[in-house]
């Protein structure tokens, strides 16, 4: 279901896996972590601030480098 037209700024479920490095299970994981939020969309096809998505990937990728 990648086709959802959606606004600059947001990205699906499946582009915010794509950046992590990721699965689907995964970001649903971090959702319910608290890790990461849903800034849009709807409950079936959540969209996420891309902004939110860029600095936990910065987040994640410091603690690889410790």
């Amino acid at each position: 279901m990648e086709s959802q037209i959606i606004r600059p700024g947001y990205l699906t479920a499946h582009q915010v896996a794509s950046v992590l490095g990721v699965g689907l299970p995964a970001v649903r994981k971090l959702v319910e972590r608290g890790q990461l939020a849903h800034a849009g969309g709807s409950v079936g096809q959540p969209w996420y601030d891309a902004k939110a998505v860029a600095a936990l990937a910065a987040k994640r990728l410091s603690r690889k480098a410790a």
